[in-house]
C-alpha cells in the first residue's frame, strides 16, 4: 500500500550521511530522527484519512440508491485505508538499506511518501525490498549494508548491521555490526500466545517462497519450526499487495485446522495492513451450518474418503423414487393412476435435463402431470383437450393435496441437511448408497435436535450434497415465506426492542474491529437496518457458498481429507493456492500421504513444490529427540536443520501415578511465557483435570483460553500449528499407541516448544525416547 496525498502542508525527511559521530548512540539518535518523522507522516494520513471518512457519513443516508451505494463504497473504501494506518503503529520501520552510489532506503510495514512524491518508507512486498531479504555476502546485489533497526513504540532502542562490501568496513561500522542479531532476538523472545509477523527478520529461502508467482499451485513443504505458516500469512499480504486489482474482487481464503489455531494467526495480517481476508476452518466454510460436534477418528476417516462422492450421489438418486405398485390418487370426483411406467419415463425426461435434483424436480413434475391431465380429462368425459385446457387442468392437479404428497414422496424437495440426516439414519438407505456393513454401523445414528449435530467432516458432504441437489424452486420458498408471516408481523412489533439490540451489538462490532473511536455506534446500526451497509469481500464471500476466490491459502493441508480437498477445489476454479504443510506430520487418518495423490486429480502439471529446509523454531538438542522419532515415520525422512542450541537438554521423568503430573508441571511454569502438557486423546479430560487443580490459571480448552493462559492442556491435534516456550508430553507411549499415526502425532508434540521440552510417563518410556535425559523424583 502506498500511502499518498496531494493536500497538506509540505512535508520532507532527509537524512545527512555525513553527518558527524561514530558513536552507537549517535547512529541511534540519526535513525530515531527519522523514523519520527515517518511516524509524523503517519499522523497527518490518518488525519486526512478521518476527515475524509467523516465527510462522507455527515451526508446522511438520503438521496438516490446510486448516491447511498457510492457514499457506502467511499465509507468503506476510507474505513479500510484508516484501519491499514492505524494497523502499522508499531515497527512502521524496521530496516534501511545502503545501496552503492544511491540513497539509503528505508523499509517497513507500508508505503509512505509525502505531499511532492519523494519516496520516504518503502513497503516491505515492493520489489525494491527483496535485497533486504535476499542479499548475502556472496551476492550482495548492489546492497552495501543492511541495517535492522529495533524499536519499541515510536523509539528507536537499537541498530545492527549486515556488512555486505568488506573494503568498506570501518571502526564506525563495527559499532553497529551484529550479522543475524535480529532473527535470533526474536527467537529467544518468549511466546505471547499469538503469533507474530517476521517481516522484519524474513530469511532468504522464506522470501523466495513468498514472492512466489502467484499462477498454479504452490506447495510449501517444510518440518517443524520452519516456518510454513508465517510465510503462508506474509504471501497473502504479498499477493494482495501485487495483485491488489485482480485478488479485491474475488478475495483471499485461509483455511487453518482449527479454532484455536484461527485465534493463534488472527493478528498477523492485521499487523502487515491487510485487513480484508476470510480466515476460517474446513468446517466454517458451508454457511449457516455451525460444526462443533466432535465424533471417533474412524467416523471421520469413513466420511473423509474419496468413495464419499458417489455415496452422496447414489444418495440423491434414491430420493428419486419409482413406485414399485402403482399408485392411486384419490381426488373425490374420480382416481388417478400413477404407474412405473409414467414415473419412469418422467424421471428419465429430468435426468436428460441434466440440472441439479431440486431444479430437475420441475421437468419430471411436468411430465407427471402431463400424463394425469390426460387421465383426468378421460375420467371427466372432456375428451381431446388443446394445450390451453391442459395446461389448465395440470395447474389444477399442482394444488390438489393428494397429487402434491405423492410427487413429494416421488421426488421431494431436498436440503443438503436432509438429505443427509436421512443417510445416517437409515441403514437401508446407506446400503443403497454403497457403504458395507462396518462403514454403516459407524455412520448411523438418530436425528439429534439443536444446533451441535455437524462435525467437520460432515461439511464437505453436505457441500457435495448442495452441488447435486441445488437450489430450492423460489417460488416454493416464497410459498414457504408466506405461511410465516404471522410471525414476521410480530417481529416487527418487537421493532423497538431489536433497534437496541442492534445498537448493542453495533457498539460491540466497533469495538471489536477498533473503530469505535471513528464511526458511530448509531449510524452504523441504522446502516444496517437500512441494508446500505458496504459489505467486504470477506463477508461477501463468506455468506455464499459458491464463491470463487482469488487465491487460497491451506495451512496443516496434509490433514485435509479427499473430500475436504473437493470442496476447496469448487472454491478455487483457476487453480491459485497455497498449500503448507509436511507429510511427515499427518495425524488425520483421512490425511495425505503424499503432494502427488491430492493435487493430481485436479492441478496435473500445475503445482509445484518449494522445501523450507532451515527450522528456526525448535532448539537443536530437543529437535535430536524429534529426529529420532521421524525414522519411526520413514527412515529416508530428515528433520530440518536447526539454527540456535540452548545449552537445555529434554528431561524425561517416571511417576507412580498421574496425580503427580500437576506438581511437576507447576515447578515448570515460564515466567512471563507459555507452558502446554500434550495430552493422549483419550486421557484429556483425566489429565486435565489433574492439572488445572494443581496449577492456578491453567486451562484444559481450545480456543482463546488455552492461548492467553500460562498452562494448558491440549491434545495433539489442538496444539497442531501452535508454538510454546516450553512442552510436557504426558504419557508419550500412549499418543504412540493410540493410532495409526501415533508417530507422527509425537513427533508433532515434540516440536511445538522454542525453549525447554520435558516427557513425564507412567509405564515404560518409548525407547525412541531415549535422548532425554533421566530426571529423579525429588
Amino acid at each position: 500500500m502506498n500511502t499518498n496525498s496531494n493536500a497538506g502542508p509540505e512535508f520532507h525527511i532527509t537524512i545527512n550521511n555525513n553527518e558527524a559521530g561514530t558513536t552507537r548512540q549517535t547512529q541511534l539518535a540519526r535513525e530515531q530522527r527519522y523514523v519520527a518523522g515517518l511516524y509524523e507522516r503517519l499522523d497527518l494520513l490518518r488525519a486526512r484519512t478521518r476527515k475524509q471518512l467523516d465527510g462522507v457519513l455527515a451526508q446522511g443516508g438520503g438521496g438516490t440508491h446510486q448516491n447511498r451505494s457510492e457514499r457506502d463504497s467511499f465509507a468503506g473504501m476510507y474505513s479500510e485505508r484508516l484501519a491499514r494506518l492505524w494497523a502499522v503503529e508499531n515497527g512502521l520501520c524496521f530496516g534501511r538499506l545502503d545501496l552503492t552510489g544511491e540513497k539509503p532506503l528505508y523499509i517497513g510495514r507500508l508505503g509512505l511518501s509525502d505531499d511532492e512524491q519523494t519516496r520516504l518508507l518503502i513497503d516491505w512486498r515492493a520489489p525494491v525490498a527483496q535485497p533486504f531479504y535476499r542479499a548475502t555476502p556472496a551476492e550482495p546485489m548492489g546492497v552495501t549494508r543492511r541495517r535492522h533497526l529495533q524499536t519499541r513504540g515510536r523509539r528507536v532502542i537499537g541498530v545492527d548491521d549486515d556488512l555486505f562490501d568488506l573494503d568498506r568496513l570501518s571502526d564506525d561500522d563495527r559499532a553497529t555490526l551484529n550479522g543475524e542479531a535480529a532473527l535470533l532476538a526474536s527467537l529467544g523472545e518468549k511466546r505471547t500466545g499469538r503469533m507474530r509477523d517476521i517481516v522484519a527478520t524474513i530469511q532468504a529461502e522464506q522470501d523466495r517462497v513468498i514472492r512466489s508467482d502467484l499462477n498454479g499451485v504452490l506447495v510449501v513443504q517444510g518440518g517443524p519450526g520452519t516456518g510454513k505458516t508465517v510465510v503462508a500469512l506474509h504471501r497473502a499480504a504479498y499477493l494482495l499487495y501485487t495483485h491488489r486489482e485482480r485478488l479485491a474482487r474475488r478475495g483471499v481464503l485461509i483455511v487453518g485446522p482449527n479454532l484455536t489455531f484461527l485465534r493463534y494467526i488472527e493478528q498477523v495480517l492485521p499487523s502487515l495492513g491487510e485487513t480484508d481476508v476470510l480466515l476460517s476452518t474446513v468446517g466454517e466454510l458451508y454457511p449457516g451450518v455451525t460444526a462443533t460436534a466432535r465424533e471417533p477418528e474412524d467416523v471421520a476417516a469413513v466420511k473423509g474418503g474419496a468413495r464419499m462422492a458417489q455415496v452422496i450421489a447414489r444418495a440423491v438418486q434414491d430420493r428419486q423414487r419409482m413406485p414399485r405398485r402403482p399408485i392411486d390418487i384419490d381426488l373425490g370426483r374420480y382416481t388417478l393412476r400413477l404407474d412405473q411406467r409414467v414415473c419412469e419415463t418422467a424421471r428419465g425426461r429430468a435426468l436428460r435435463s441434466r440440472r441439479p435434483h431440486n431444479q430437475a424436480r420441475a421437468v419430471f413434475v411436468r411430465q407427471v402431470l402431463g400424463a394425469l391431465a390426460k387421465q383426468a380429462a378421460k375420467a371427466l368425459g372432456r375428451g381431446m383437450l388443446d394445450e390451453s385446457d391442459l395446461a389448465d387442468l395440470r395447474e389444477e392437479l399442482r394444488t390438489e393435496p393428494a397429487v402434491k404428497s405423492a410427487l413429494n414422496r416421488l421426488w421431494p424437495y431436498l436440503t443438503p441437511q436432509q438429505l443427509l440426516l436421512g443417510l445416517y439414519g437409515s441403514r437401508e438407505r446407506m446400503e443403497y448408497a454403497g457403504l458395507g456393513a462396518a462403514e454403516r454401523d459407524l455412520l448411523f445414528r438418530a436425528p439429534r435436535p439443536g444446533r451441535d449435530q455437524w462435525t467437520e467432516a460432515d461439511v464437505p458432504l453436505l457441500d457435495e450434497a448442495a452441488e447435486l441437489l441445488g437450489d430450492i424452486d423460489p417460488l416454493v420458498l416464497r410459498a414457504a415465506a408466506t405461511q410465516a408471516e404471522e410471525e414476521l408481523a410480530a417481529a416487527r412489533r418487537a421493532e423497538e426492542a431489536q433497534r437496541d439490540s442492534e445498537l448493542t451489538y453495533a457498539r460491540e462490532v466497533l469495538e471489536l474491529t477498533g473503530m469505535s473511536d471513528i464511526l458511530d455506534a448509531e449510524r452504523f446500526a441504522a446502516r444496517h437496518r437500512d441494508d446500505e451497509i458496504h459489505l467486504t469481500t470477506a463477508e461477501r464471500a463468506a455468506a455464499d457458498r459458491t464463491w470463487a476466490y482469488g487465491h487460497i491459502i491451506v495451512d496443516e493441508a496434509q490433514e485435509l481429507s479427499a473430500m475436504a480437498w473437493r470442496m476447496l477445489m469448487r472454491h478455487s476454479p483457476n487453480r491459485s493456492m497455497t498449500i503448507v504443510g509436511d507429510i511427515a506430520q499427518t495425524g488425520s487418518a483421512a490425511g495425505a500421504t503424499s503432494w502427488k495423490q491430492v493435487l493430481d486429480p485436479y492441478a496435473a502439471g500445475r503445482w509445484r513444490v518449494e522445501t523450507l529446509s532451515v527450522n528456526y523454531r525448535t532448539p537443536v538438542e530437543l529437535m535430536a529427540v524429534a529426529a529420532d522419532v521421524l525414522t519411526l515415520i520413514g527412515p529416508s525422512l530428515r528433520a530440518p536443520e536447526s539454527v540456535r542450541e540452548t545449552g537445555t537438554r529434554p528431561w524425561s521423568r517416571r511417576i507412580a501415578d498421574l496425580g503427580e503430573l500437576g506438581p511437576i508441571v507447576a515447578g515448570e511454569v515460564v515466567e512471563g511465557g507459555r507452558l502446554v502438557v500434550i495430552v493422549p486423546a483419550g486421557r484429556a479430560a483425566e489429565l486435565g483435570e489433574a492439572v488445572t487443580s494443581a496449577v492456578p490459571g491453567a486451562v484444559a480448552a481450545q480456543g482463546a483460553d488455552a492461548l492467553e493462559a500460562p498452562v494448558a492442556v491440549l491434545t495433539v491435534a489442538e496444539a497442531k500449528g501452535l508454538e510454546f516456550d516450553a512442552v510436557i508430553v504426558a504419557e508419550p507411549g500412549e499418543i504412540l499407541a493410540e493410532s495409526g499415526r501415533g508417530a507422527g502425532d509425537l513427533y508433532v508434540a515434540l516440536t511445538r516448544a522454542t525453549q525447554r521440552l520435558g516427557v513425564v510417563h507412567t509405564g515404560p518410556l518409548p525407547e525412541i525416547l531415549s535422548r532425554c535425559e533421566p530426571v529423579a523424583v525429588s
